[in-house]
């Protein structure tokens, strides 16, 4: 049974991190800070834009895609865009400039403040959302970083920062995963209530 013991090991690493989270609560006010945030981006006309690295781009352009289409809720699309998905434009950036470009740039030609950054990074570390983050800051655009660890240097720099505990990169980006579903699922709950709910205007109607 050792491959069903690497499983097992996986899964209570993964409900070890999770209880951690439940209980901290000065985490629970930064997500309710970020939430908060994204509602008045979206009622300000504002987008969303994710950026990570291997996997954290595929969790970027999940949550993307939850964004526009849809998580729980029959509604409009929320507009959002992964910033890992346009191979020209990446692929020019970092021929040309450096790889630790190809965020930044998309910051400065897409991004206004009234939009909202989303930085996944398991270390905090990578030089590209490093570079994305401290041009939000010089722009005056919010960010929100999915972070891992101690957070890095991406902790220093994002404006709400969510720490997934655990020491493994695969219990980190599980997190991320639940913070992502979290964050849409609050957006879709306030924008677009079901019937009998409060009416909150918002982009989505």
């Amino acid at each position: 049974m050792k491959h069903a013991d690497l499983l097992i090991r996986a899964m209570h690493a993964s409900i070890a991190a999770k209880r951690s989270f439940i209980t901290d609560t000065a985490q629970h006010q930064i997500f309710e800070q970020a939430v908060e945030h994204a509602l008045t981006v979206y009622r300000n006309g504002g987008r969303i834009y994710v950026a990570g690295n291997g996997g954290s781009a595929a969790d970027a352009q999940h949550l993307a895609a939850e964004l526009v289409g849809r998580l729980e809720r029959e509604r409009g699309p929320l507009p959002a865009e992964a910033m890992t998905v346009d191979t020209s434009l990446l692929t020019a950036v970092a021929n040309d400039y450096g790889f630790e470009w190809v965020f930044q740039r998309q910051v400065i030609g897409r991004m206004e403040s009234r939009d909202l950054f989303i930085a996944i990074s398991t270390s905090g570390n990578s030089p590209n959302i490093l570079r994305a983050l401290e041009s939000c800051r010089q722009r005056g655009i919010r960010s929100l970083l999915f972070g891992g660890r101690d957070g890095g240097q991406a902790a220093t720099l994002a404006d709400y920062v969510l720490i997934a505990p655990g020491n493994s990169v695969n219990t980190i980006q599980e997190l991320h995963i639940v913070f992502a579903h979290a964050l849409c699922a609050a957006l879709e709950a306030e924008l677009c209530p079901m019937e009998g709910e409060e009416n909150t205007p918002g982009a989505a109607e």
